[in-house]
């Protein structure tokens, strides 16, 4: 027997080589726990700050209108027919300004006054309320309720997205005493200390507040300050009367960011705060995002024609890229001559699945557009070019599910008289089939969300009208989310974002669908 301690793995030397080796082991342990917690951490964050916006566009606010049909508006002589009335949107539109104008008489004094109430919804808001008339002409006379979107910038402001606001609290207002000039003086005891100390306070932090606007308001009636004391302020009424503010205490909104540089207006603020307090302004879930196509005004948009756009696109790609890229994958595994021609294809498949999407785009302009004459900007087009990129990715995941059937299944199958056709496509294809799937649509997922080879066949465009037909023009979700995100105003990021969060969505569930068939069929061996 070897004396234990005239080992060459007891000296002190070995010893410390067997130290440090274990040291490195738990470096190399925690390096990988630290690099799967920084993956998850980034990708929380990435959802959060994706999420956290997508949550605002979930929602939106719409405004109440009681309006009366009136034949002489919505049918004018010679614009009778249903064709006519659901064109007839600038008829439907005047019915609601015209409401707002009778709400706020302030509104009627000039032009300006009349253009900024007009902005509160856009024309394009009452289309289906035209298209339900034209349908049901029994309505015209008749008094009904239609409920129209908020403009989006109001919508932001009622958010509290459209820029800071500090609130405040006053205490109570004893007197109200009108002025020449139509101002009003009012009065209470230490009643606006509590805006002049929120004041103070914002200066302290730099913030420069000479050109700030104090809104008050009181129920549906709200002013402009001026001229602020403890105990006094001047008030111009913006909207509502003066005897609102007589014995309340009234909420005032510090706004510090100059009017003249704000998209909306303190006018527009009141108004908008008249109508909430009437309680006809509500809050509901934003389902036009999944019904309407796209639009010009972010209130109205939605994504139905992208989707629709990428189910049609995906259906294209699935019918070319899977059947053939089996077939392929299956030829090439079982059949094909193991030669230097077999070799030459299998490396340039595999470098094929390398290569950047926007070359495939390339390659579809110039090829099916150009070459081939087909439309621009159909599903058509960009299905054939998703599947000469999702072609390589099918053929790899589906021959190494091939390779994963043992040989024992092939011999078996040989040595009882099966041809090499019947062992193949009824042993082991079978076999193979939840990993030939489990690629195709792993493949597919890749393709839903390219957007640089979509780009360069046209699938940009515009498109307001939902698609019936792979050869109709359209867009897919990963175009519309590169759409939104480059319009300049503010009310698109949110609805970006929600689009983001509906692709995901549909990411994560082809993915839980590959996960679910592996589970289920899955053989090991």
């Amino acid at each position: 027997m070897t004396d234990p301690a005239a080992s060459a793995f007891s000296t002190p030397d070995a010893l410390k080589r067997l130290k440090r080796r274990r040291a490195a082991d738990v470096r190399f342990r925690l390096y990988g726990m630290g690099a799967i917690f920084l993956a998850l951490g980034a990708l929380v964050l990435l959802a959060m700050s994706i999420g956290a916006q997508a949550v605002s566009a979930a929602t939106y606010h719409v405004v109440r209108y009681d309006i009366t049909l009136d034949p002489a508006v919505i049918t004018p002589p010679g614009e009778e027919t249903p064709e006519e009335i659901a064109r007839n949107v600038d008829g439907f539109w005047e019915l609601l300004r015209d409401n707002l104008l009778a709400t706020f008489p302030e509104a009627n004094k000039d032009r300006a006054a009349r253009m900024e109430v007009s902005e509160f919804v856009t024309r394009l808001a009452v289309l289906p309320t035209a298209k339900r008339v034209a349908s049901q002409p029994q309505l015209l006379g008749n008094a009904i309720t239609l409920k129209a979107p908020l403009n989006d910038d109001l919508d932001l402001y009622l958010k509290g997205q459209a820029f800071a606001e500090r609130r405040v609290g006053t205490g109570a207002i004893s007197g109200v005493l009108p002025q020449d000039d139509g101002s009003a003086q009012i009065e209470g005891q230490g009643a606006f200390a509590p805006i002049k100390t929120a004041m103070m306070t914002l200066e302290a932090d730099g913030i420069n507040l000479s050109e700030a606007s104090v809104l008050l308001t009181s129920g549906s009636s709200t002013g402009r300050l001026h001229d602020i004391q403890s105990d006094s302020a001047s008030i111009e009424l913006l909207t509502g009367t003066l005897e609102a503010f007589q014995g309340s205490s009234a909420t005032a909104r510090i706004i510090a960011l100059p009017e003249a540089q704000r998209v909306i207006s303190d006018q527009q603020i009141a108004w908008t705060l008249a109508l909430k307090d009437m309680d006809r302004i509500s809050r509901v879930p934003r389902w036009s995002l999944l019904t309407n196509s796209d639009s010009t005004y972010p209130e109205l948009a939605g994504g139905l024609a992208a989707l629709v756009g990428s189910l049609f696109t995906m259906l294209v790609t699935a019918l070319v890229a899977i059947p053939i890229g089996i077939l392929a994958a299956v030829y090439l595994e079982e059949f094909a001559p193991k030669n230097r021609l077999t070799d030459f294809i299998e490396v340039n498949i595999n470098n094929l699945a390398a290569v950047p999407s926007i070359v495939f785009g390339l390659l579809g302009a110039a090829v099916y557009i150009n070459f081939l004459g087909m439309p621009r900007s159909a599903p058509l087009v960009g299905g054939l070019v998703l599947a000469l990129m999702t072609f390589p990715v099918v053929i790899i995941a589906a021959r190494a599910a091939l390779k994963a059937v043992p040989p024992s299944v092939r011999s078996g199958a040989l040595a009882i008289g099966a041809s090499q056709m019947q062992t193949v496509f009824h042993h082991v294809v079978p076999l193979a089939a939840p990993g030939i799937f489990t690629g195709a649509i792993l493949g597919m997922a890749r393709a839903l969300g390219e957007t640089a080879p979509l780009l360069l066949i046209g699938m940009v465009a515009f498109v307001g009208d939902v698609p019936t037909s792979p050869t109709d023009e359209s867009t897919v979700m990963p175009v519309l989310i590169y759409t939104w995100s480059n319009n300049a105003e503010r009310a698109w990021e949110p609805m970006t974002s929600a689009m983001i969060v509906i692709l995901l969505a549909v990411l994560l569930l082809m993915n839980g669908l590959v996960v679910f068939l592996r589970r289920k069929y899955e053989r090991r061996w």
